[in-house]
């Protein structure tokens, strides 16, 4: 019996992380109120009178973004902080620029799957599984090509053409995250030690403070 009541449990218990994911709508929406005090997972509502159009609505992702930065790309973003009434929604989407060899670099979105939609010129993508397989998966891409990438998984986008490329995704959290690893292990405040960088990396430590001063 006791047995029975712990798998009972244990199921239970995976079921409950399994569906784990942007806290769900309880009410028809849950506008964020960014002025609120009150520190809760995600954003408190705004008062259903005080809700207007303005609160669904972001305007943007039909302009080009700068590009002239060391990896030839940006992103402009549509989530919960462009968008309040995108809280408790989980969804999110984000326009992506890329110059001509420009690159969105490996980078990881911890809360968000990512589904992307190429809408004008070309891109080489892809994703690396996790350990111990660490496969990389990757598909070159023309407009009007899909491709998907899973939730907190290293991926990354690269524009080998010679003309500018846009593209579309879509991610499944009102506020995905996300953490792009070069700028996150070799950029971190404090510093990491150059020491663990070295033998993670197996280089010595006057690479790791080379690459470091980049960031």
């Amino acid at each position: 019996m006791a047995s029975r009541l712990f798998l009972l449990s244990l199921l239970a218990m995976t079921c409950c992380c399994a569906i784990a994911s942007d806290p769900s709508l309880l009410q028809d929406f849950c506008v964020a109120d960014k002025m609120s005090q009150v520190n809760v997972n995600g954003f408190t509502c705004k008062d259903a009178k005080d809700v207007v159009a303005e609160d669904f609505f972001f305007s943007g992702l039909h302009v080009a973004a700068n590009t002239s930065n060391k990896q030839g790309s940006a992103v402009t973003a549509a989530n919960v902080v462009q968008i309040p009434g995108l809280n408790t929604m989980g969804i999110s989407m984000v326009r992506i620029d890329y110059a001509p060899k420009g690159q969105n670099p490996p980078h990881t979105h911890p809360r968000a799957t990512e589904i992307l939609a190429v809408l004008e010129g070309s891109l080489y993508v892809g994703f690396v599984t996790s350990n111990p397989g660490n496969t990389l998966i990757s598909k070159v891409l023309n407009m009007g090509d899909v491709f998907v990438f899973p939730k907190g998984l290293v991926h990354f986008q690269y524009n080998y053409g010679t003309e500018n490329t846009v593209a579309l995704a879509a991610l499944s959290s009102q506020n995905p995250g996300v953490i792009t690893i070069a700028n996150t292990v070799f950029g971190s405040e404090p510093s990491i030690s150059d020491g663990i960088l070295a033998k993670a990396f197996q280089v010595d430590k006057k690479t790791v403070n080379c690459i470091q001063a980049q960031f």
